[in-house]
């Protein structure tokens, strides 16, 4: 009996490593915007990657949106709290020219990718990562990793590990609001 007991505190405390742990970067207060201003914001650099129905689909495609822009997995625990919260977010602001395009980092593909979308109901574009385009974006070390694109195709805002649904709420209305 002991030793359960042992083995539920020790699998709570990794659990609870693992959500907290990947949050390496947290955002300003709650209700406050994150964004860099504008004459810090650098070029995102545009890639072409394979969508589900194998279409190439280009950051460029997405000029004139808001975009964010998730990198993640179907094995990564947190990721999988973010995913409701940007069909959300999808839902919310496409007519407001906002877009999620989420980059899957799975080594098993759309064999793993295509199943788990579905299960999920997700309602934005899923693109399957490579090495490369995630060292284009500085080596996206951590899942989650979200960067936000304004208009413009400059990020905004890089979000490292789980931040509240609230954080990425804040930096889409900030972003939608500027001309």
């Amino acid at each position: 009996m002991a030793i359960h007991v042992r083995h539920s505190l020790a699998a709570s405390l990794l659990l609870c490593l693992m959500l907290c742990a990947c949050s390496s970067s947290r955002g300003p207060k709650a209700g406050a915007a994150s964004v860099k201003p504008d004459k810090d914001r650098n070029e995102a650099p545009d890639f072409a990657l394979k969508d589900a129905d194998g279409r190439t689909v280009r950051l460029s495609d997405y000029r004139n949106k808001v975009v964010l822009l998730n990198f993640w997995a179907t094995w990564c625990g947190p990721c999988k709290i973010e995913i409701p919260w940007f069909k959300e977010l999808e839902q919310d602001y496409k007519d407001r020219g906002f877009a999620v395009l989420g980059v899957s980092m799975d080594e098993d593909g759309w064999d793993a990718v295509k199943p788990f979308v579905k299960d999920l109901g997700v309602n934005y574009r899923i693109l399957l990562g490579t090495d490369i385009v995630a060292q284009m974006y500085g080596g996206v070390n951590a899942l989650p990793t979200s960067f936000l694109i304004d208009q413009q195709g400059r990020i905004a805002s890089v979000h490292l590990g789980l931040v509240s649904k609230s954080d990425y709420e804040n930096d889409i209305q900030a972003l939608l609001a500027s001309p």
